[in-house]
C-alpha cells in the first residue's frame, strides 16, 4: 500500500521545481503524469531541458532518471488546440495539477486555476512561479538562483571578505519543490474532509470537496528559511552577514582541517557538549573557566576557541579527529563527498543507495526515497520514461483509438516515440 496511491497528478512544468514537486509524490504512489513538447519535424528538440543537462546515458541526462522516475511521459503540443484540449481533459480528471509556468501562460490556453475550477471545483493547482502569481514582478522569469539572491540565502553564504557563493545544487528550487508538496498535501487533506475527489457530476448525492490553489514563490520558499533573520534586522537592527563555516552566537560550531588536510565539523555549541569537547582536545583550563559555562559567554571569546580546537586538529588525522570526538560524545562529521557516501556504512545500513538498471541493462545506482514511511514507504517503480513513452496509452484511457491517435500524431499534435 501506498500513502498517495488513486491520487492523480499532472504535471505541467519544465526543469526543477515543478517536476521535483510532483516527483515526491510519485514516490509516495502517485499517478504522475508528466506532459512534455514533442520533438520537432526534424526529430529533434522537445522533452524537458533537464534531459540534456549534466552527464548524459543513451542521450538522457542521469539527473533526468532520479527527476523523472514513476512518471508516465505523454508528448503533448500544447500550442495546437487538440494538445490543449488532451491537456485539459487530463487535468479534470486529476486530484491535483502541479504547473511552473510563467503566470499567465496557462490562461492563454484555457488551462488556468480558475478556467478548470468551473468545471471540476476539486480540483488542486499547485503554482510554482519566480515571485507567485500576484505583485509587480509576478510576470517576470523567475529562477532558483535569483529565489536564493532575493530570499536572503546567497547574501548569507560564503566568506566575509569575499562576494556571495551559491550552494553546489539548485537549493532553491528545490525548497519551493518541498514547499509545494506540503501545500498539495495540505490542499487534499482539506479536499478530503470537505467531500472527496470530483466524480464529474454535482448533486444531492455528489459533493465535490473544496479545491484551491497553492500559490508557490521561489523566493519566498527561500525567505521562509532564514530563521531570525527578520525579527533581528526589526527589533535590534542586526543585518546578518556572511561568516564562513561559523554560526556567529553560538559557540563553537564551525570547520575546522585535520593535519592531513580534510575538514571537520565540530558542533560543541550545548554547555555539556563543550566541556566534553574541551576536555577530549586537552583544554581541561577551558572547561572549567566559569566565563565559558554557557554560550553567550563562548560567543565573546569564540576566536580564542576556535583556535584551540583548530590547533587540536593541526596534530590529528580526520580518521583520528572522528574517534575521539565520537568517543567523548561531541557531535562531528567529515564533509561527504559522493564517494564517501558510496563507502559509508551509515548510507549503506539505511539503504541510501538503490541498484537499479536501463533499459539496456546498465546498472545505476539512485538515491533512495525519503522520508521513510514505516507502513506506506516511498520507491522507485521505474526509471525517467524516454520523451512520450506513455503517450498512446494515456490516450487510449480517454477513449482515443488508433486511427485517432494516429491521426493527431500526423497532425503534430501529439508526440508518440518510435518502438524501443
Amino acid at each position: 500500500m501506498s500513502a498517495l496511491k488513486g491520487v492523480k497528478v499532472l504535471e505541467l512544468g519544465t526543469l526543477i521545481a515543478g517536476p521535483f514537486a510532483s516527483r515526491m509524490l510519485g514516490e509516495f504512489g502517485a499517478s504522475v503524469i508528466k506532459v512534455e513538447t514533442p520533438h520537432g519535424p526534424d526529430g529533434t528538440g522537445g522533452g524537458d531541458p533537464i534531459r540534456s543537462w549534466r552527464h548524459l546515458h543513451e542521450g538522457n541526462s542521469l539527473w533526468w532518471t532520479v527527476q523523472a522516475r514513476n512518471k508516465q511521459s505523454i508528448a503533448l503540443n500544447l500550442k495546437d488546440p487538440r494538445g490543449r484540449d488532451i491537456a485539459r481533459r487530463l487535468a479534470l480528471d486529476a486530484d491535483v495539477v502541479v504547473e511552473n509556468y510563467r503566470p499567465g501562460v496557462l490562461e492563454k490556453w484555457g488551462l488556468g486555476y480558475e478556467q478548470l475550477r468551473e468545471v471540476n471545483p476539486a480540483l488542486i493547482m499547485v503554482r510554482l512561479s519566480g515571485y507567485g502569481q500576484t505583485g509587480p514582478l509576478r510576470d517576470s522569469p523567475g529562477f532558483g538562483a535569483i529565489a536564493e539572491s532575493m530570499g536572503g540565502l546567497r547574501y548569507v553564504s560564503g566568506h566575509p571578505d569575499r562576494p556571495p557563493v551559491r550552494v553546489g545544487i539548485s537549493i532553491g528550487d528545490s525548497i519551493a519543490a518541498l514547499h509545494a508538496v506540503i501545500g498539495a498535501l495540505m490542499a487534499l487533506r482539506h479536499r478530503d474532509t470537505t467531500g472527496g475527489r470530483w466524480n464529474g457530476k454535482q448533486g444531492a448525492d455528489c459533493v465535490a470537496g473544496q479545491g484551491q490553489m497553492v500559490d508557490v514563490a521561489l523566493y519566498e520558499s527561500v525567505f521562509n528559511l532564514m530563521e531570525s533573520l527578520v525579527p533581528e534586522y526589526d527589533v535590534a537592527g542586526v543585518v546578518r552577514e556572511r561568516t564562513g563555516g561559523a554560526l556567529p552566537g553560538i559557540v563553537p560550531s564551525n570547520t575546522y582541517t585535520t593535519r592531513d588536510g580534510q575538514n571537520v565539523v565540530i558542533a560543541g555549541n550545548g554547555d555539556a557538549i563543550f566541556n566534553r569537547l574541551m576536555r577530549a582536545i586537552g583544554r581541561d583550563d577551558l572547561a572549567d573557566d566559569p566565563q565559558l559555562a554557557r554560550n553567550d559567554g563562548r560567543a565573546r571569546r569564540a576566536d580564542e576557541i576556535d583556535g584551540a580546537i583548530q590547533r587540536w586538529c593541526d596534530t590529528r588525522s580526520i580518521d583520528q579527529a572522528l574517534e575521539a570526538l565520537r568517543r567523548a560524545d561531541v557531535p562531528v562529521g567529515k564533509i561527504y563527498s559522493v564517494a564517501d557516501m558510496f563507502a559509508d556504512p551509515q548510507f549503506i545500513a539505511r539503504g541510501m543507495i538503490e541498484q537499479h538498471r536501463f533499459p539496456d541493462g546498465t546498472p545505476v545506482k539512485l538515491p533512495a526515497v525519503v522520508p521513510r514511511l514505516s507502513e506506506t514507504p516511498g520507491g522507485t517503480r521505474w526509471l525517467g520514461p524516454r520523451l512520450g513513452e506513455h503517450t498512446e496509452d494515456v490516450l487510449k484511457t480517454l477513449g482515443y483509438d488508433a486511427a485517432a491517435i494516429a491521426e493527431l500524431a500526423e497532425a503534430g499534435a501529439i508526440g508518440i516515440p518510435p518502438p524501443a
